[in-house]
């Protein structure tokens, strides 16, 4: 019965987040969705500031923290290892559900394309960026991703081994293209409002200083100096960069 309930935990918790990443390609593109990046009547600047500001810090450190193999080490003793990673999806998710829910728009223009072929090729840049998402999980293992090997694995009794260091495909290219894409999906828009601005400002700072100095660290720690050696060989975000760290 526990074994079971895990699953559907699990089963859930990805549910929850394949919503919410379908959910987000509308919110930032402004289609699709009920709500979006510009949609709703404007507030005060500085109370929008802020609250999205707080909105994106609170993602930030969900994120981070639980991200971090100490808070891994210490969730594990509350609940089971096969629900961890689930758990970590699950509540990932719900922070951006919540970012959709309350978004206060900011609509003042600081960009917008009246070209018919740039509007195309912006909006095909970032459909791209958001597809480079999507494989990139696939090139290493989505179903570890995601939490949904852990939680089949325990329905069998099986032990779920660690991942794989595994350099395929767009990991050739760059060693975070996940980030890449969501890089190219966030800025790549026809039409830019100050509040895109802020959200596409404050969540590539933050993915810069998560994965330089939190994830790359855990990485060198657990893997070593195969993972230096890869440092040094591929660059962190740009493609067929000289500069690799």
């Amino acid at each position: 019965m526990k074994k079971s309930i895990i699953f559907l935990y699990g089963i859930v918790a990805y549910l929850v987040f394949l919503i919410a990443f379908l959910y987000a390609i509308g919110f930032v593109g402004n289609i699709f969705v009920p709500k979006s990046i510009n949609s709703g009547s404007e507030t005060n600047l500085i109370s929008s500031i802020f609250i999205n500001v707080i909105l994106l810090s609170v993602f930030a450190l969900q994120h981070s923290i639980m991200a971090r193999p100490m808070f891994k080490k210490w969730l594990t003793t509350i609940i089971s290892q096969a629900m961890e990673r689930s758990t970590y999806i699950l509540l990932s998710s719900l922070a951006l559900i919540l970012i959709f829910w309350q978004w206060q728009p900011i609509t003042t223009i600081v960009w917008e394309v009246e070209s018919k072929i740039a509007f195309a090729v912006l909006t095909g840049i970032f459909f791209l960026g958001w597809l480079i998402v999507l494989l990139s999980t696939f090139m290493i293992n989505h179903l570890e991703l995601f939490g949904l090997a852990q939680i089949f694995d325990n329905l069998k009794n099986r032990q779920t081994l660690n991942p794989k260091f595994q350099t395929n495909y767009l990991y050739k290219l760059v060693r975070h293209p996940i980030m890449l894409g969501f890089l190219i999906a966030f800025w790549a828009t026809p039409l830019m409002t100050m509040g895109h601005l802020l959200f596409s400002v404050i969540t590539t700072i933050y993915i810069f200083i998560a994965v330089k100095y939190l994830e790359e660290k855990d990485l060198r720690k657990a893997i070593g100096e195969k993972y230096e050696t890869y440092q040094n060989e591929v660059p962190m975000f740009i493609p067929f960069t000289k500069i690799k760290k």
